[in-house]
């Protein structure tokens, strides 16, 4: 009997070259910095046999359309030199991002509508390798004070083997520390008008489907539609208006970036951002407004763009 260690785990992710074939990712190469890790190894569907007999019991059932899913999260953080791609950038591509990238001066992520790029991960949990190909998911962040900035990911992959193997030897140090969400390294600017912002929250809203059919099994994105909220603290109506804003739909833009240093900066642009109905809070005495956002595109494939730079 062996006895297998929770905290001990390795992620490794790497895009496919070939859709649904095994990327083949390394802990020297590909080891994802990850936390809050979740793993759900085995999901699909459960078929009832229904057959007739004799006596009463259970028939069992057939296990079919068999799928996985893992879900975690990255500190959002730049790649340590302007124009280098960072160690996450996968993750945003096996989320419908295409990656773009400028030598020496910025990496840009942007949505896209067809094209999607599938990852293969490894996942070993203290002795037993998950293999999951072709991945594809979603991703959401909460860039709030008093939290570290993470995105949130969540994959749903094709069932590749199972089996025994040693925890690989990863290598991180392509990860770089992020800096604390605050006055002095963070600025959020949302329709052109810059207050005081609580919390900072949005979700990709891709959806995920597995497609397990004869002769070809997929996971598919088939839409998206990208949420958010922000809470900033109340001001006079004539100084912002958000009332007003949200019952003429205005679009405006939301621009939030993060860090001050070259290499460790993240920009998030969303140029057409619907208001919904405002609601009041309170913070510390304080009268804020909770903004729902409708994160909309503008020309198309435009309204999530995100620079590491």
């Amino acid at each position: 009997m062996t006895t297998r260690y929770a905290m001990k785990k390795a992620l490794l992710a790497k895009t496919e070259a070939t859709y649904g074939v095994d990327g083949a990712p390394t802990g020297a190469a590909n080891a994802i910095l990850a936390a809050n890790v979740s793993f759900d190894p085995s999901l699909g569907e459960e078929v009832p046999r229904e057959i007739i007999q004799t006596y009463m019991g259970h028939q069992g059932v057939i296990l079919t359309g068999d799928y996985a899913k893992i879900s975690y999260e990255v500190e959002m953080a730049g790649a340590g030199a302007a124009g280098t791609a960072p160690k996450y950038g996968p993750c945003l591509q096996g989320c419908g991002f295409a990656e773009v990238v400028t030598a020496g001066t910025d990496v840009q992520y942007t949505p896209v509508s067809g094209g999607f790029a599938g990852l293969t991960h490894y996942f070993n949990w203290d002795g037993v390798k998950h293999i999951m190909l072709g991945c594809r998911g979603t991703m959401k962040f909460d860039l709030s004070t008093k939290k570290s900035p993470r995105f949130m990911f969540e994959f749903t992959g094709l069932i590749g083997t199972y089996s025994d193997a040693a925890l690989p030897a990863v290598t991180t140090t392509g990860f770089k520390k992020p800096v604390a969400i605050s006055k002095a390294n963070t600025t959020l600017a949302l329709h052109g008008y810059s207050g005081g912002v609580e919390a900072f929250s949005a979700d990709l809203g891709g959806k995920v489907e597995p497609r397990l059919l004869i002769n070809k099994e997929s996971i598919e994105i088939t839409g998206r539609e990208a949420t958010g909220e922000v809470q900033i603290e109340a001001d006079t109506l004539a100084n912002i208006d958000w009332f007003g804003i949200a019952k003429a739909h205005t679009e405006g833009a939301l621009a939030f970036t993060h860090g001050l240093v070259a290499g460790n900066i993240v920009q998030i642009d969303c140029p057409a951002v619907q208001i919904g109905r405002p609601k009041y809070s309170e913070s510390q005495n304080i009268v804020m407004q909770t903004l729902p956002l409708m994160i909309k595109p503008s020309a198309g494939n435009d309204e999530m763009k995100i620079t590491v730079k």
